[in-house]
């Protein structure tokens, strides 16, 4: 089970909007030890939300989507939800107490089209709105937010204390890595292919930097994993590249 985010909305996808949200969920999942394994973004059309939903709701991540749970015909996240689960859109009788509640607050009449905002898939749970007390919704491990940063980061981080606390810092995965100076990945592809195959599970990576007025041409080089494999792996990389002639330092 990994943790992805679901980014929706053709404002974004089209440039009218800079996308927040990837850069949030990695640090709201990183304060409690977690991380994001991945990150997709789609445009407001109904067929590829639907099924782009089909295929996460058939695995096991944890999925947090953003935007497209409005009632504007722009909106299609919530059908899409639906339709994918294979399960009717019902108004949820918390999610009306909520609604209600909030517009008895700003003294504005409960309509037909403000009752739609809190039809969710069958069987869905609300996820509580600190900001305007319109609801989002989890169906699964699928949890539902609006596309705006004020409202969705807090309900994002209530999910994860909600559901999934017993999961806070349990990773165990760490990452190291040299620079590698004047080095090019081509002097080092056999090492990395050897580092992956002797050490089962340790992901390598290596990212490079090209020469610059500021920067010498240089090479990020490092593995993430096991502790107990990282450090091992690593003590093989700067021996062989100090072996090939190329200086290096700790980062």
């Amino acid at each position: 089970m990994g943790f992805g985010a679901l980014i929706i909305g053709d404002e974004i996808i089209r440039g009218k909007r800079e996308d927040k949200h990837f850069a949030r969920s990695r640090e709201i999942l990183a304060r409690r030890g977690l991380m994001l394994d991945w990150v997709l973004y789609a445009g407001d059309d109904r067929p590829r939300l639907t099924e782009t939903l089909r295929r996460t709701m058939a695995g096991q991540d944890v999925v947090f989507s953003f935007g497209g749970i409005g009632v504007t015909p722009d909106d299609h996240t919530r059908q899409a939800a639906a339709a994918a689960a294979g399960v009717a859109l019902l108004l949820h009788p918390d999610a009306e107490t909520d609604i209600r509640a909030r517009m008895a607050e700003l003294k504005q009449q409960v309509t037909p089209a403000r009752l739609e905002l809190g039809t969710f898939p069958a069987g869905s749970r609300i996820i509580p709105n600190p900001f305007n007390r319109i609801p989002g919704f989890s169906y699964g491990n699928h949890h539902f937010v609006p596309g705006f940063p004020q409202m969705a980061w807090p309900m994002v981080e209530w999910v994860l204390d909600q559901y999934y606390h017993d999961r806070f810092h349990q990773q165990r995965e760490v990452e190291a890595a040299i620079i590698v100076w004047d080095g090019h990945e081509g002097l080092l592809l056999d090492l990395m292919v050897a580092i992956e195959r002797d050490f089962r599970g340790v992901k390598i990576f290596s990212l490079p930097a090209v020469h610059s007025e500021t920067v010498a041409a240089h090479i990020e080089l490092g593995v993430r994993g096991l502790p107990e494999q990282v450090a091992p792996a690593m003590a093989v990389i700067e021996a062989e590249v100090a072996r090939r002639g190329l200086s290096f330092q700790r980062k």
